[in-house]
């Protein structure tokens, strides 16, 4: 299995992965009775982070629809007709407008994405501009911009971006058969580029592509091996869009994605893991469930990209209702 064990710099973090996690001891989590997993789960988020406390990002899509790349999962593409319109990269008046709500309604970090297979320099001039205008808000910010060339990780983390996401999507073993325009081994890449310009990882995946359970173990085993781990790692549930090529997956089972935020926190125990795209669709106990098994960040907002997202008011109300509030840096850890 591939992994990033060839990072050149290894102390950007405070949690290197503290032993090697095979797929076969995964798949041994994943066997764990429902109950019990959880159980262990929520007791290791509690050595590491205020159970109650719940990191607030906000996701904007700052150029949309018209991506080369084939990701099956993906309504951003140019290769499938899902009524997504294509949208140039957005003015930088418009973007730091919307950070602005998103700080006024609790977010303490803004995230964007930009459908490319990756941005040309004259795009990470202006990607800079953006990043620089949200900085200066005093939000932490992160980027979703697609494979990066040498240079690009560094002009980013100059301009003020604290984390990149590039997410593995899914197991090594199964990649071809949801992208076939590029490699595994081309997000391992970007992430030794991300982590070698000193910026933050947000690394995660996808669950419900028709994978087997030994294959969701297969990505997260490729998650906790990276080395350090990375800080934020969010779990998605695929959203079945019509007209991509995953469309008719079949479905997942709640508990089994349930098992899968577990098995995150057992293994990446300092990560933030976050609930990220398919939360409109569960219920407030599954999400409640997924809470006690060890995620502690959502999205937060109407929308992810071009995909619906759960209603703030609806996420302040269960928030009440599980006592959980908002991570600031005085809630942010375990009370001693």
């Amino acid at each position: 299995m591939t992994t990033a064990t060839a990072f050149e710099v290894r102390t950007l973090t405070p949690h290197p992965s503290l032993e090697y996690w095979s797929v076969c001891k995964i798949e041994a989590l994943f066997e764990t009775p429902f109950l019990d997993l959880v159980y262990r789960a929520a007791q290791v988020h509690r050595e590491h982070f205020n159970p109650k406390a719940i990191q607030l990002s906000t996701l904007m899509s700052i150029k949309t629809g018209g991506c080369p790349e084939d990701c099956g999962y993906c309504p951003q593409s140019a290769r499938y007709h899902t009524g997504v319109e294509k949208q140039q990269l957005l003015d930088v008046e418009e973007i730091v407008a919307k950070a602005k709500i998103a700080k006024a309604r609790g977010a303490g970090r803004f995230c964007m994405g930009a459908a490319w297979r990756g941005p040309k320099p004259k795009d990470i001039e202006k990607v800079t501009a953006i990043i620089k205008a949200v900085k200066e808000l005093g939000l932490e910010t992160c980027g979703t911009f697609g494979l990066l060339q040498d240079g690009m990780a560094e002009d980013l983390k100059e301009a003020g971006l604290d984390y990149y996401n590039h997410n593995l999507d899914t197991a090594p073993e199964h990649y071809g058969n949801v992208i076939g325009t590029r490699q595994f081994d081309d997000r391992i890449n970007t992430l030794g580029k991300v982590r070698k310009a000193g910026l933050k990882v947000c690394c995660g995946g996808i669950i419900g592509m028709n994978e087997t359970r030994k294959e969701r173990a297969g990505l997260i085993a490729s998650l906790a091996n990276l080395d350090p781990q990375p800080e934020s790692v969010p779990i998605n549930q695929l959203v079945k869009v019509e007209g991509t090529p995953l469309a008719d997956a079949a479905e997942l089972d709640w508990t089994e994605f349930v098992r899968t935020i577990a098995v995150a926190r057992i293994t990446m125990p300092k990560s933030y893991v976050r609930l990220s795209a398919g939360r409109q669709g569960m219920s407030e106990e599954m999400q409640a469930m997924c809470f006690m098994a060890g995620a502690n960040s959502i999205f937060y907002g109407d929308k992810l990209l071009v995909t619906g997202n759960p209603e703030e008011d609806g996420d302040q109300l269960l928030m009440a209702k599980l006592d959980l509030e908002p991570e600031t840096e005085e809630n942010r850890y375990r009370a001693e």
